[in-house]
């Protein structure tokens, strides 16, 4: 059709030279390109309605081209379908498992397929006990309680181990924090002879407090000891009840941050000699420091502190975990919490007592992290 087009387009263009080269009139001439003009608006109209020629094929003895596939965005992660609802069991609505734990369930909700809901509870063993009765999904736990449980030891030595949960993930740090209001008490060791809170009993704030009064040579029986949880003994303290509580959770501690609001508030400093003494005795143990700004407090104090872990029940769904650190994670510059800024892939990791939940693996695998996976 092209060649047939050009060829008429070529005729038309010599009879219009060849009447230029001759001695016609001007009249002649005017109607000689007149036609070719018509010819030539003829021709385009008609290559205009042709149909577009096919591309040759490819010859016998030549691979047709591939299709490239479409481009997808490198690093990009998307939550899993077909999630479905579970119970984060935390901690007493004063402390960080809770407040933290509800921002991320809250998450997790709005931007995955699971709806996860945040319960208040005793602490860490009763996460873990939760969990084995089917009561709750998810736990927040000690990373010590964590591993007590999982082995029967301690906490667990009469009950025996629970074994069916998994990790999901290591979020932050949370501290041994000894809370005074009396300026004097500036050791463990001035603990002797107070009366002092140390968790509700068989609690993992109450294991810290054995270990840690342990290294300074102290028992349960040189202090007149209470077994209170966090509100409890916050308004112990507030009333004059006792004079220091052991309370183990995120620093700034919402129990502690509200005594703060209307006393001057003392965190007891522990020394380098006995820290190093109790990390031997318990690798659960690391060094922390508590700045002086967190409570409004007259210098820093020097601590340790155990992980805060979230635990997951073996049978609950690969796209649940997943979605639950995929609504974390993906989400840590907006979930409206202190904690968020604590939390890394290399600590969400470092786990190596109980071994990782399959969806949690799968995540941290898309993340280009291995973990030892159950």
């Amino acid at each position: 059709m092209k060649k047939l087009i050009a060829l008429a387009l070529a005729v038309m263009m010599v009879l219009a030279l060849s009447a230029c080269g001759s001695n016609v009139d001007t009249a002649a001439l005017d109607e000689i390109l007149t036609t070719v003009q018509a010819l030539q608006e003829q021709v385009e109209a008609l290559a205009a309605a042709a149909p577009a020629e096919a591309a040759p094929a490819p010859a016998a003895d030549e691979a047709p081209a591939e299709e490239a596939p479409a481009a997808e965005p490198a690093g990009e992660l998307a939550p899993k379908d077909g999630g479905t609802s579970l119970n984060l069991s935390t901690g007493s609505d004063t402390g960080t498992y809770y407040a933290f734990g509800g921002v991320m369930a809250q998450k997790v909700s709005e931007v995955t397929s699971t709806s996860v809901t945040a319960i208040t509870s005793g602490g860490s063993k009763a996460n873990i006990e939760a969990l084995e009765m089917g009561d709750a999904e998810l736990g927040f736990v000690q990373s010590d309680v964590m591993a007590y449980g999982y082995a029967g030891t301690r906490l667990f030595e009469e009950t025996g181990a629970v074994e069916n949960f998994s990790t999901v993930a290591a979020m932050y740090m949370e501290q041994v924090q000894i809370v005074t209001l009396n300026p004097d008490i500036q050791s463990v060791s001035d603990l002797e002879g107070k009366n002092v809170s140390i968790g509700a009993a068989g609690s993992g704030v109450y294991f810290n407090a054995i270990d840690i009064l342990g290294v300074y040579g102290l028992t349960e029986e040189d202090i007149n000891p209470t077994y209170q949880n966090f509100g409890d003994s916050v308004e112990a303290l507030q009333d004059g009840q006792i004079d220091a509580a052991f309370i183990v959770a995120g620093a700034p501690t919402n129990a502690v941050t509200s005594l703060a609001a209307t006393n001057d508030v003392y965190l007891v400093s522990l020394d380098a000699e006995h820290i190093a003494e109790l990390v031997a005795l318990s690798p659960y143990y690391t060094e922390y420091t508590i700045s002086a700004d967190t409570y409004g407090m007259p210098e820093d104090a020097t601590t340790v502190a155990v992980g805060a872990v979230i635990i997951a029940r073996d049978d609950v769904s690969d796209a649940d975990v997943y979605n639950f650190l995929y609504g974390v994670f993906e989400n840590l510059d907006n979930l409206g919490h202190d904690k968020a800024k604590e939390v890394s892939l290399e600590f969400a990791t470092s786990v190596t007592d109980v071994p990782y939940h399959p969806g949690a693996a799968a995540y941290f695998a898309d993340k280009g992290i291995d973990v030892p996976v159950k």
